[in-house]
């Protein structure tokens, strides 16, 4: 089964916890066992898992990813701005799709593990695709 996720982002650079989205659209998608691809056809935003007990994990982790590439203007490849070209960066660091298990119709993720979408370059209105996998 595939299925796309819309997410509007807020701000420039932010995380958008995408857990319940995902775990709605594999219970939706009736497979039981099998995996999930998650993929974002952006080239400046990003998935990853990580915490979502604490919202200010959220802050940190983007403060951080800003420092390590930060915006600045001597990118050899400024196509449309340095914002953007700082995105391609990020983007690279942390990667564009996922693999996750589904066992008994559910995402397996650990007890503070979280689904989520990363903007380097927004607000915008997003996408997300999902590509369900049965085992049988």
């Amino acid at each position: 089964m595939y299925t796309e996720i819309e997410i509007n982002t807020k701000t420039s650079q932010c995380l958008v916890n995408i857990t319940k989205k995902v775990q709605d659209a594999v219970r939706n998608s009736k497979v039981k066992d099998g995996l999930c691809v998650v993929f974002s056809p952006h080239t400046t935003a990003g998935v990853t898992i990580n915490s979502g007990l604490d919202e200010m994990t959220f802050e940190d982790i983007v403060s951080e990813v800003r420092r390590l590439v930060p915006t600045r203007v001597d990118f050899h490849h400024i196509y449309d701005t340095p914002t953007d070209a700082a995105g391609h960066v990020k983007s690279v660091l942390i990667g564009n799709s996922l693999s996750l298990i589904i066992k008994d119709g559910e995402v397996v993720l650990g007890g503070s593990q979280s689904i989520l979408f990363f903007e380097f370059d927004g607000p915008r209105t997003r996408k997300v695709i999902l590509r369900m996998m049965s085992e049988k």
